[in-house]
């Protein structure tokens, strides 16, 4: 895994995108490329690399139809 895939594989787990998920979408090369391609996009739109994660986490929440587990929120 190359570093800008680890940076959003990070990002999204932080907003509470469980590991299984996330690594259904990493392993499927058309899956990682799509969601590299949106991330980069949102970057270039001004968005933070942190307010990205966000608005696709809750894509992926409403696509999977799951809930955030803000259980293993610290606080």
């Amino acid at each position: 895994m190359d570093i800008d895939r680890l940076n959003i594989y990070n990002r999204l787990r932080d907003h509470f995108i469980p590991a299984p998920v996330l690594d259904e979408i990493f392993r499927k090369d058309k899956d990682i490329q799509t969601l590299e391609t949106a991330f980069k996009a949102m970057l270039e739109d001004g968005f933070s690399e942190d307010s990205a994660a966000q608005k696709i986490a809750e894509l992926v929440f409403k696509e999977t139809g799951i809930d955030p587990d803000y259980g293993l929120e610290e606080e």
